[in-house]
């Protein structure tokens, strides 16, 4: 079977860390050798690669093409216009992307259907594309797609649309999947394929010989993603007075560090406090492996992978109660959910998970149940059903 990976949620060059988890499922999937894949993934376009320009400079910095773990990966441009342009997003982004999927189809790459990520704008381009050339389209849901961007009238019409027109829906928790029911999806189209782990790269180490190399003492929380106020950093740094002796590492980059460093400055925690930057993903198995909890206090996630990463290094988690994050953390060896979301909310599960801690070898046996396989299996179940028909 080839299929076309159709995303502009993909790592690059310039942003290896962008997005991958959907490279990751797709490299497990052509792993199964029953599929060869070709990405299109698009970026937005801009004039100048000045390293002051923030991401727009890094947009402009991406290669054409590229090859990653053996997939071709080609980059077309497409317009973005500010502020009124969300609108406008999904057919500026098909458009752009003709000329591209044309000339892979006549080099003789005849893909047998698009596998597209996110339903807006990327999903709903990829159901125009796959109308224009004949092709089936799976769209996969994967977050604020459906828990935010239907909130805004236009895109809800046309992710309405893209649910109705495509041939499948993957979503990566159930919950996700009730939201798009309760958008009008048939619910016979979609199927809920949660994303696995990669068992191999996440794994437990030596956990005394890691705090020593990283320089840690007492108890440590680790908290991962890109500073957004999504994610919630604050609340884990807010905590911290309410945890004495406690000290948190913060994984990753973005426009709410200065706040962040503010905060921990005004509550007098800056001391317990260290910023690692944006840390690549080879090297996170040396902070799970030595923190004694990852703290995930997001106000949205579908599927947070940083949780079943840190589980399979040995370390239970703390986290909010959003989307699919119960379906993750479902057993004490997991961790701990939130009561509720909020700087004490975060210390009483650190606490309460400090009461009942448990093993490291239970917390990486549960997330032994989330390896890629069963997710590979039911994308190939349904891809070859979409090609039967």
């Amino acid at each position: 079977m080839k299929i076309l990976t159709f995303t502009t949620l993909f790592p690059n060059l310039v942003r290896p860390n962008n997005a991958i988890f959907v490279e990751t499922r797709l490299r497990h999937l052509v792993a199964s050798g029953q599929v060869e894949a070709r990405v299109v993934a698009p970026v937005p376009w801009f004039p100048f690669t000045d390293k002051r320009f923030g991401q727009y400079g890094d947009f402009a910095r991406v290669p054409a093409s590229e090859e990653r773990f053996g997939l071709p990966v080609l980059h077309p441009r497409y317009p973005v216009i500010p502020k009124v342009g969300m609108n406008f997003a999904p057919a500026l982004l098909a458009n752009a992307a003709k000329a591209t999927v044309g000339r892979m189809l006549d080099e003789g790459y005849d893909f047998d259907l698009i596998d597209a990520h996110y339903f807006y704008p990327d999903g709903v381009a990829a159901v125009k594309l796959g109308k224009h050339f004949n092709k089936p389209v799976v769209i996969t849901a994967r977050g604020s797609d459906i828990s935010l961007i239907p909130n805004f009238a236009k895109p809800r019409k046309m992710i309405q649309w893209a649910a109705a027109n495509a041939a499948a829906v993957i979503t990566v928790c159930d919950a996700l999947k009730t939201e798009l029911v309760q958008l009008g999806a048939d619910p016979a189209t979609i199927t809920p394929l949660r994303n696995g782990v990669d068992l191999q790269r996440f794994h437990q180490g030596d956990r005394a010989g890691l705090r020593r190399e990283i320089g840690l003492d007492g108890f440590t929380l680790l908290s991962v993603g890109h500073l957004v106020e999504l994610k919630g950093h604050d609340l884990a740094i807010g905590a911290l007075p309410l945890l004495p002796g406690v000290t948190l590492l913060i994984a990753g980059s973005g426009v709410e560090l200065p706040r962040l460093q503010a905060l921990a400055r005004e509550l007098k925690v800056e001391e317990r406090v260290r910023f690692l930057g944006a840390v690549p993903q080879p090297e996170l198995p040396r902070y799970y492996g030595a923190a004694d909890a990852l703290v995930l206090a997001s106000s949205r996630e579908g599927w947070a992978n940083v949780l079943l990463e840190s589980m399979a290094c040995g370390t239970p988690v703390v986290a909010s109660r959003v989307w699919g994050t119960p379906e993750v953390v479902a057993a004490p060896a997991a961790g701990v959910l939130m009561r509720e979301r909020s700087r004490q909310g975060v210390a009483d599960a650190v606490q309460a998970l400090r009461a009942d801690y448990p093993a490291h070898d239970d917390t990486r046996r549960y997330a032994e149940q989330f390896s890629w396989d069963s997710t590979t299996a039911g994308q190939l179940r349904l891809f070859n059903a979409i090609v039967r028909k």
